[in-house]
């Protein structure tokens, strides 16, 4: 199996290797740096992984986040074990073959993730914008069913994908539906797109314009630069596996090795999460504070500004929103 000619391209004749001389190098010093920051990040998102799940009271935020880290788990997993697998037949020339459906398990991890990061971003946009119908009429458990559901529908297009295009059953590959598939994943990934940039301007536009700004809070920092890294670096993987790589003519604009290298931003895009999260947590007054672990994490989900967090502190939990009176 190997990840830079997928199933569905092994129908291209002309390949980007034609058209520009490769470094044969590179791969391998890729598959290295992928293999050492999945490592890092595989690390960062179990302690994320563990905190949630039995150290941290959850709120409606926590929830998605517990999420997002399962994600970026189950992806830099796979990056991880396939990376080693091209170090060792590279330098060692030991081979271990790893089902081809696996690459099913990395898609899915992709999609679920970006769908996560979108409902994330588009549920803070929705309790800054109308924030009575959010403490008063949203739904206690919307998190939790909003997540279930994505994961759902992620490992459906997932399944679909790979039925069709060859990485479930051996000998099968229906060229049109694959295509089609792809397309659909690419608008798919594209309304996402809008989504985050949507709810993450109205977001901004509410903190910093506008007659009634809010207050910055850890979790709109959080949220915003979870949302960045991820249209920097999580972005271009989808764009190019599932749509640049099938228009046979942007092969010979593309540099080589175009598919490592998204994959290459997708894996810091993962591995980057967990470091967000601890920094935000860890900058007090604007001076990093030395804290543990849970400490730094629950900062990092807190809905309060830094001056009323402290004051109100003893009082309530890091992340728990303002009181909201509603009326029966």
């Amino acid at each position: 199996m190997d990840l830079t000619t997928p199933t569905w391209s092994t129908d291209n004749t002309t390949m980007n290797e034609t058209y520009l001389p490769c470094t044969a190098s590179m791969p391998i010093i890729l598959h290295s740096l992928k293999a050492g920051i999945a490592m890092v990040g595989l690390a960062g998102n179990a302690i994320v992984l563990w905190l949630l799940s039995f150290h941290i009271q959850r709120n409606a935020f926590s929830v998605y986040v517990l999420n997002l880290a399962g994600t970026d788990f189950l992806f830099l997993s796979f990056q991880t074990v396939y990376s080693l697998e091209r170090i060792l037949l590279h330098f060692y020339a030991i081979f271990f073959d790893i089902p081809i459906y696996l690459i099913n398990v990395f898609i899915f991890a992709y999609l679920a993730g970006m769908c996560i990061i979108a409902a994330i971003s588009a549920e803070r946009s929705l309790s800054v914008l109308w924030p009575i119908w959010y403490h008063c009429q949203r739904p206690r458990h919307l998190s939790t069913v909003v997540c279930a559901l994505l994961w759902a529908f992620s490992l459906l297009l997932s399944l679909l994908l790979g039925h069709d295009c060859g990485l479930l059953v051996i000998g099968y590959y229906n060229h049109s539906l694959c295509r089609s598939y792809n397309f659909i994943t690419t608008a798919f990934v594209i309304v996402l797109s809008v989504v985050l940039c949507g709810s993450s301007l109205a977001l901004l536009f509410r903190i910093f314009c506008g007659s009634r700004r809010i207050p910055v809070t850890r979790l709109c920092v959080t949220i915003t630069l979870t949302v960045l890294v991820f249209l920097f670096f999580g972005l271009p993987f989808g764009i190019y596996w599932f749509l640049l790589d099938w228009i046979e003519e942007l092969h010979k604009v593309f540099p080589c090795h175009i598919k490592e290298m998204t994959t290459f931003l997708s894996c810091i895009n993962s591995c980057a999460n967990p470091i967000i999260y601890f920094l935000v947590g860890s900058v007090r007054h604007r001076r990093f504070q030395r804290q543990t672990l849970k400490v730094l994490l629950q900062r990092a989900m807190q809905d309060t500004p830094e001056e009323e967090g402290e004051e109100k502190g003893s009082s309530r939990n890091p992340g728990e929103q303002e009181t909201v009176w509603c009326s029966s």
